[in-house]
């Protein structure tokens, strides 16, 4: 099988999972684990050990993190590789909505190396500005008619 492990401080992670289930209707085989406010690594750590309890040597794991070097990520590696994890895990920092969306569809289905590649082109390209000029005048249009 294979896991996407969203990890984060704050809210973060367990909010995209929530996303997640609400947009899809189903969460198999995604784990979220954040770092709350005033919480210390090793607390974390007892956290993500319960979160991670499903994988096994046999599984892969697809890890979003919110921050790269950030310590829920760097804590999370560490475990995963205690566990003898890491070999089959591949971990991305930076995470957004569209980057987990296109993990999830493609979890259980898609070769791993095309949906590395997919998920980091849905991350980059969902990040742009918004040109809100072009928003009024597309409004403007509108009242016209």
């Amino acid at each position: 099988m294979r896991y996407l492990l969203m990890v984060s401080h704050g809210t973060l992670a367990p909010g995209l999972h929530s996303v997640l289930k609400m947009l899809s209707g189903s969460c198999d085989g995604v784990l979220s684990c954040s770092m709350e406010d005033g919480m210390g690594a090793d607390d974390f750590v007892c956290r993500l050990e319960g979160t991670i309890a499903p994988i096994t040597s046999a599984d892969e794991v697809l890890v979003l993190g919110d921050i790269i070097g950030g310590s829920p990520l760097t804590n999370t590696l560490d475990t995963l590789a205690r566990h003898g994890l890491l070999a089959k895990a591949v971990a991305f920092g930076g995470m957004n909505l569209p980057m987990a969306l296109t993990a999830l569809m493609g979890l259980q289905t898609a070769e791993l190396d095309a949906l590395r590649a997919e998920m980091l082109s849905e991350g980059r390209d969902a990040i742009r500005e918004v040109d809100l000029a072009a928003t009024e005048d597309d409004e403007d249009d509108e009242d016209d008619i």
